[in-house]
């Protein structure tokens, strides 16, 4: 643990020679990285620069930080982020968090393609998540504790920030954008689920279902952060319709929405 602690000191410590202390985090997901477009006076940091940071490999993730002003607010973009499926730790996966967290940061917007279970769900919906299921059953607080870090046994009552929640439904109410609102399931992938997974998750709860966003927020909760949730649902989950799943059709679906998402989005951060 004290080893982390000294990656996470130096990256923080070469982040603050590059950019201003931020005051929102964003970890955008497959195909939304081009909300960065949307950033001012903009300062570029790919992950091979940062002491420590991993690298991304899946199409749809850049694999940079842009750091900048939307609405101006002082923001920090992931633009591109690390998966489980990748062959990283949960350590990895949620290292940029651990960093933002120490940079100052204090509201976190996690977005992410996400399949929907939902059967009123279509392609092209926004959901605010509301709630998430680890049907992995991995924690990435599992190990040595440090207080520096957060309480040993962190409350995930509220793990996405109703008042957070709150502020997105009422930037879609100013856009006259219909919000869905839900449950995530975290599933390892890379492999699409099976129909009977999802029946199960379906009788479970679950909404929508995708590979990531689960370990940053419990990360972020481990740290005192606030999460706010979205999931761009790019497909209907399997066995729900005709059409094998495929990751290109996830880029084309969070293209075609991606105006809707980056004004959503922009609104958000506005609001806070």
């Amino acid at each position: 643990m004290e080893q982390m602690l000294k990656k996470i000191k130096e990256a923080t410590g070469y982040l603050l020679s590059r950019v201003n202390s931020p005051e929102i985090g964003l970890v955008l997901g497959s195909g939304l990285g081009d909300l960065v477009e949307k950033i001012q006076d903009t300062v570029v940091i790919p992950y091979g620069e940062i002491p420590n940071f991993p690298v991304s490999t899946v199409e749809g993730h850049s694999g940079r930080l842009v750091a900048g002003l939307i609405e101006g607010k002082s923001v920090l973009a992931m633009q591109g982020r690390f998966h489980y499926y990748e062959g990283y730790s949960l350590d990895e996966i949620t290292f940029p968090i651990r960093v933002m967290r120490q940079l100052g940061i204090r509201n976190l917007i996690l977005t992410n393609a996400a399949g929907g279970i939902n059967e009123t769900f279509k392609p092209g919906d926004i959901m605010v998540i509301k709630d998430h299921i680890n049907f992995l059953g991995l924690n990435p607080l599992r190990g040595p504790n440090h207080p520096e870090l957060g309480p040993r046994f962190p409350d995930m009552t509220e793990a996405y920030a109703p008042q957070l929640q709150d502020v997105a439904l009422k930037a879609a109410q100013s856009l006259q954008l219909n919000l869905r609102i839900g449950v995530y399931a975290w599933v390892s992938g890379p492999s699409y689920e099976t129909p009977a997974e999802i029946r199960l998750l379906r009788i479970l709860g679950a909404d929508a279902v995708g590979m990531s966003t689960v370990p940053e927020t419990i990360v972020a909760n481990h740290g005192g952060m606030k999460v706010l949730g979205l999931s761009c649902i790019t497909n209907v989950a399997a066995g729900m319709g005709h059409e094998k799943l495929n990751h290109q059709s996830v880029i084309a679906t969070a293209e075609e929405i991606k105006e809707k998402f980056q004004k959503l989005v922009c609104r958000i951060i506005g609001s806070l």
